[in-house]
């Protein structure tokens, strides 16, 4: 069973680890390590040119991907609302936004997240942390510390926790339009 320093150093060393969200789990690592990201699209069998989202329990680890000159205050309202059900907001990506990230998009796909597992894991690593549902290509999305160990293996790293009371993976919204993308 690891602790959360030892998944937060693993962030740091650019590996994949798994963690519970509001509803599965989810794949992550440091949004800004390329060698990372690549590690978990192979991981997963997933398209670069799809993107990732990328989540975090505070604004500050997400203003980095966001092109903040963009956004007005009825934007940044929305983003961080309180929902009844987890959302994911498509802004527009900063010009430090790596494509590796956001795929073929000029957008990044952000979720502030406020599950405890999460919330400790960014605060020990001090980055926001990628998010993908935690499933091999044509597997169910993982709802328990040991689906993730008989799709992974059981030494694959991973945060021993509950996911939140979700019962769908987040509703995906365009900042601009409200216009949802992918239902919740």
């Amino acid at each position: 069973m690891y602790t959360i320093s030892q998944l937060a150093e693993l962030i740091k060393q650019q590996q994949v680890i798994a963690y519970p969200t509001e509803a599965v789990f989810g794949l992550g690592c440091d949004p800004n390590s390329e060698s990372a990201v690549l590690k978990l699209l192979a991981l997963k069998q997933r398209p670069p040119e799809k993107g990732l989202i990328v989540i975090a329990p505070h604004l500050d680890y997400l203003l980095p991907f966001i092109d903040q000159r963009r956004l007005q205050t009825e934007h940044w309202q929305r983003l961080q609302a309180d929902y009844d059900r987890p959302v994911t907001w498509v802004v527009p990506k900063s010009a430090v936004t790596p494509d590796f990230l956001s795929g073929e998009f000029d957008s990044i796909a952000v979720r502030l997240c406020h599950h405890a597992g999460v919330t400790a894991l960014c605060e020990a690593a001090q980055t926001a942390l990628t998010s993908t549902s935690a499933n091999l290509s044509g597997m169910p999305p993982c709802r328990t510390a040991q689906d993730v160990r008989l799709q992974f293996g059981g030494k694959f790293p991973l945060l021993q926790s509950a996911v939140g009371n979700a019962d769908k993976p987040s509703e995906i919204r365009d900042i601009f339009t409200n216009q949802i993308i992918r239902q919740g």
